[in-house]
């Protein structure tokens, strides 16, 4: 049976058994991966895996479970085990599948059969490209952590007793590189990648190999400045990081449980007025993109923050009715259980000013271009994270940092954001483009 087939049939065996609501997924999936490291294979693995879950409602009661047998024996026992869970479990008020459901009816170009056409010495020739485009950039790179390339294709489906059934494929492929540089005694790593949905509009393996070098070897003859008050500014492989913090701080999750600096904000400035973020979920060939959540619910572009402003949270049907709100179609979920708040393509748009213009317009600054730890708390906004970088010296690029660190607040930096580049790229479902805070605490000597 094909999954959407699955899933409906899943559904009606749940209320024939006594359900009074019911919802199922079903995913299929194969992926391959190969690591090589100076220049021999390291690690190969092609794997294929599938299942479905479902989730029942008993009134108010809910109940889960799982299966990677699709036989209709396999289904029809995971169905009763998800029934004998419901049984046992109480009451949840807000408990409930969504008043409309919907899917989009466009391309959002989320499928490529030229990655299942790809070969497997292809693949695994394009690591050993990008690895060797590494080792043979300079002398002083001493070393690899390995290159890779992994391809996935996956194919998902849902159903629910609301009347709604649909199915999506996707695919995916990427390649990177981590290469090792050394002058004398000291070592230093870094690393390059590309990712699409198909490969043609993957990075060539050359390019993905040097430009790995590239940031390995300007990582050389790293020091410490002093700590002070300086710009910071975020190029956009770790501003991704503050999007990723956004995101927390507005997810329905993080609402209702009043654990978010953003709590009680809406219609309020939280950010500096070149500070647009959204979340589309429409946007062909994305990694964020998807034709309705995992509830059913019909994707479309929020609007988070508009100029500064705050203008929505996000929620999924549990959250909404939490804060007697409505789904924002952000619903997420693994094969079974309850759902949690998600994101499509979540991103700052692009501004006007090149990295170029944000660097020079810097007398005495840090660019980031490594985050370590975590250090981030969403209840209060509290950042204070281990970082690596440039240091800036009268608007260039002066010489590498290591093992400082950069504090501030959360409210307080997406206030004073005075930059936001222009050059914006996805390559993963959140993205930033670079951008910079006036003023942070830099921790070195």
């Amino acid at each position: 049976m094909e999954p959407i087939s699955i899933a409906a049939d899943v559904v009606a065996q749940a209320l024939t058994l006594g359900a009074s609501d019911a919802e199922c997924t079903v995913s299929a999936g194969t992926e391959f991966s190969v690591n090589v490291r100076l220049r021999e294979i390291e690690q190969l693995k092609e794997a294929g895996a599938r299942g479905a879950g479902v989730r029942v409602l008993i009134g108010r009661r809910t109940g889960s479970a799982t299966t990677s047998d699709l036989t209709r024996e396999g289904l029809g026992r995971m169905v009763r085990a998800a029934l004998d869970n419901a049984s046992v479990t109480t009451d949840d008020p807000f408990a409930g599948l969504p008043s409309e459901c919907g899917t989009l009816d466009a391309d959002l170009a989320l499928y490529s059969p030229e990655v299942a056409a790809l070969s497997a010495p292809w693949k695994i020739e394009q690591a050993r490209v990008a690895e060797e485009a590494a080792l043979s950039a300079d002398t002083r790179i001493c070393n690899s952590e390995g290159a890779s390339f992994d391809s996935y294709l996956s194919e998902r489906a849902f159903a629910n007793s609301r009347g709604f059934a649909g199915g999506y494929r996707s695919s995916s492929c990427s390649m990177s590189v981590v290469p090792v540089a050394k002058d004398g005694e000291k070592m230093e790593r870094d690393y390059w990648y590309t990712i699409a949905r198909s490969p043609d509009r993957l990075d060539p393996a050359v390019e993905v190999g040097k430009r790995a070098a590239r940031r390995a070897l300007r990582r050389l003859g790293a020091r410490k400045p002093p700590t002070q008050k300086a710009p910071v500014i975020f190029e956009p492989r770790v501003a991704r990081s503050l999007l990723a913090s956004l995101f927390e701080a507005v997810s329905g999750d993080s609402i209702y449980r009043q654990s978010s600096f953003l709590n009680g904000k809406l219609g309020e400035t939280v950010a500096s007025e070149l500070v647009s973020v959204f979340d589309d979920p429409t946007i062909p060939g994305l990694f964020g993109s998807y034709p309705f959540d995992d509830e059913g619910v019909r994707a479309r572009k929020k609007i988070v923050v508009e100029q500064g402003t705050l203008r929505t949270y996000l929620h999924n049907t549990y959250t909404a009715k939490k804060l007697d709100s409505a789904t924002t179609g952000n619903a997420g979920r693994g094969l079974a259980g309850n759902a949690y708040v998600d994101h499509g393509n979540f991103y700052l748009a692009a501004g006007a000013t090149s990295p170029e213009e944000t660097i020079a317009q810097v007398r005495n600054g840090f660019y980031v271009t490594e985050l370590l730890g975590q250090g981030v708390n969403i209840v209060n906004g509290d950042y204070s994270r281990g970082a690596a970088g440039l240091w800036i010296e009268n608007g260039e690029l002066a010489y590498p940092v290591s093992e400082i660190t950069i504090a501030g607040n959360l409210a307080r930096m997406f206030r004073d954001i005075d930059a936001v580049g222009d050059d914006l790229v996805f390559q993963g479902s959140i993205a930033a483009p670079t951008i910079r805070i006036g003023e942070m605490t830099v921790g070195g000597t």
